[in-house]
């Protein structure tokens, strides 16, 4: 069973929804997919919201080895994603020589807000975080206190690893209006705004998208 870890954040509920089915839909195994919401996670994370943050999972994210007592590997996606492959072929790249893999962006934003009118920050290593490949025993430096207490910058370019990170192909992390348009994509990452907002309801590969909206939400007879 693939453990699948998704950032949860209540201004988009759909999003996250969206994004499971679509893992669920071309998946080959089970997977176990938990979604990081803040509700859920009160009684060991109670961290304040950064101003500077877009998404309530900003720094859940970083729960996630302590959520498997540090064993084992873990996947975590933002919510503003969508599955077009098999997750077991991204699952299938897992190296033991890494502590974590990730999708190594080198980027500068087009754009200097996003959605929600979110100011688009840019930082080095920016968009690494939003899709990880976690090997959980080689992350015990993220304790709750570290996660508590870190800056934003210190999490999101991994201070706390010693370079341990491999490479995964950008087509696991395709930053859609940022990259260009592309067939065969493994999974699209809407981090400029989806097609839940009406003023990105027309953004490239929003067909994609609302295929699966609208499958999972009208019943067929």
């Amino acid at each position: 069973m693939i453990p699948v870890f998704i950032g949860y954040d209540s201004k988009t509920k759909v999003a996250y929804h969206v994004l499971t089915e679509s893992i669920l839909k071309h998946s080959s195994k089970t997977v176990n997919i938990i979604p990081l919401y803040l509700p859920n996670l009160k009684n060991i994370f109670n961290r304040k919201q950064d101003k500077l943050a877009s998404t309530e999972f900003s720094f859940s994210r970083f729960l996630v080895p302590y959520l498997m007592n540090y064993q084992g590997w873990a996947i975590f996606m933002d919510s503003d994603m969508l599955m077009m492959s098999d997750i077991v072929d991204l699952w299938n790249l897992k190296n033991n020589d890494y502590a974590l893999q990730v999708c190594k962006h080198d980027y500068t934003p087009k754009l200097s807000n996003k959605f929600l009118n979110h100011t688009q920050t840019t930082y080095d290593k920016k968009n690494w975080s939003s899709l990880m490949l976690i090997n959980c025993g080689k992350c015990t430096s993220l304790t709750l206190d570290y996660v508590h207490n870190a800056s934003g910058l210190e999490l999101h370019q991994f201070k706390w690893l010693d370079n341990n990170i491999g490479e995964l192909p950008l087509e696991w992390n395709w930053l859609v209006g940022e990259y260009p348009y592309k067939e065969n994509i493994h999974n699209l990452h809407f981090t400029e705004g989806g097609p839940y907002f009406k003023e990105y309801e027309n953004c490239e590969y929003a067909k994609e998208w609302f295929s699966v909206y609208n499958k999972m939400s009208k019943i067929k007879l």
